[in-house]
């Protein structure tokens, strides 16, 4: 095994100083679920690492349909041990703390990653501590208000796209809302690895998914698209039944044995049934914050290989504007808070 060194300057020292925090910080909280306007400014205290964590100075976070669920009593709520609660998953920053000095994530390197909320206080704040293992250099060509975009988003599609549909050269893909978060990665990763992807979309967003490597793009608002769509291997299902039925009408499309990836929680309770009985294979989903992964996904995005794309940046003090746009479902990629100027 080949052990790679330290590089010269990258890593704290015990020596250095350590850079001061303050004692409270400003952040995004609400103090019981429901709608946009519970969302308020506060100072709470600033949190402090423990274990393998690191501190990190937000620069920017994402938004993600999650932190809305989580907000209106749905989500992750049922995980907030006490309130008021600070929502957010997805931050780019830079690193305040670290585990040790030789640690690889030094004080001053720019990270973005996810947060462990609601186990921990959320993204949107001046400062949150995340694992270490959740955590990646963030890419030199991205702007924090576009690496904040990435995390969740980008690691949700990766994993469907890559550990779970094993995307392939040949094998045929339909994605629901290809134009969101995570739709427009999945698009990226699916095309990138080989597969014939179909998307389904607005008619606005179609010329731009066949940019990203869409080869079939259907406008939902004017097709059915189980009336234009051939047999297909996997559907990645970012819908479920909250809309049209799509979650069901998408088992007409499948080959038997294909594979429904069903990831909208609690959108179609009865999908696994449904999809025994059509003959094909079918799966919930949840994210898995992973710092390798996100490394390898960096990587993608320093290559020009795959593309970040934020529709919208809104100031912290817009947070309850945010949520409500948010909630409209119709935005193209991600939706960014910036917290701070760096």
């Amino acid at each position: 095994m080949r052990f790679r060194p330290l590089r010269s300057g990258s890593t704290a020292l015990a020596s250095e100083p350590v850079p001061e925090t303050p004692d409270t910080m400003r952040a995004v909280v609400f103090d019981a679920p429901g709608e946009a306007e519970v969302l308020r400014l506060d100072r709470v205290p600033t949190p402090v690492p423990v274990m393998n964590e690191v501190l990190v100075r937000v620069i920017a976070a994402g938004l993600n349909p999650i932190d809305a669920k989580t907000r209106a009593g749905r989500g992750v709520s049922g995980g907030i041990a006490s309130w008021p609660a600070v929502p957010g998953f997805d931050f780019s920053g830079v690193v305040v703390r670290s585990p040790y000095e030789a640690h690889p994530l030094a004080p001053g390197t720019p990270v973005f990653g996810m947060a462990a909320a609601p186990r921990t206080g959320g993204s949107h704040a001046e400062y949150v501590v995340a694992p270490s293992t959740a955590v990646a250099h963030k890419p030199a060509s991205l702007s924090h208000a576009e690496a904040a975009g990435v995390p969740l988003a980008a690691l949700t599609a990766w994993q469907l796209i890559v550990e779970v549909a094993h995307a392939h050269e040949g094998q045929r893909i339909l994605i629901h809302a290809a134009a969101g978060g995570v739709g427009h990665f999945a698009v990226q990763f699916a095309s990138y690895f080989g597969a014939h992807v179909t998307a389904t979309a607005s008619g606005r967003n179609a010329s731009w998914l066949r940019e990203l490597g869409a080869a079939v793009v259907v406008d939902y608002t004017s097709t059915r698209f189980e009336e234009v769509v051939g047999a297909v291997d996997v559907v990645i299902d970012l819908v479920g039944n909250v809309s049209a039925r799509t979650g069901s009408r998408s088992l007409a499309v499948l080959r038997r044995g294909g594979l429904l990836v069903s990831v909208p929680t609690g959108s179609w309770p009865g999908f696994a049934e449904e999809a025994a009985s059509a003959g094909v294979r079918a799966t919930s989903f949840k994210v898995v914050p992973d710092g390798v992964a996100l490394g390898t996904i960096a990587r993608l995005l320093e290559s020009g290989s795959v593309q970040a794309y934020v529709e919208e940046i809104f100031p912290l003090e817009d947070i309850a504007a945010a949520h409500r746009r948010l909630e409209e479902g119709r935005t193209r990629g991600k939706l960014v808070l910036q917290v701070a100027q760096g």
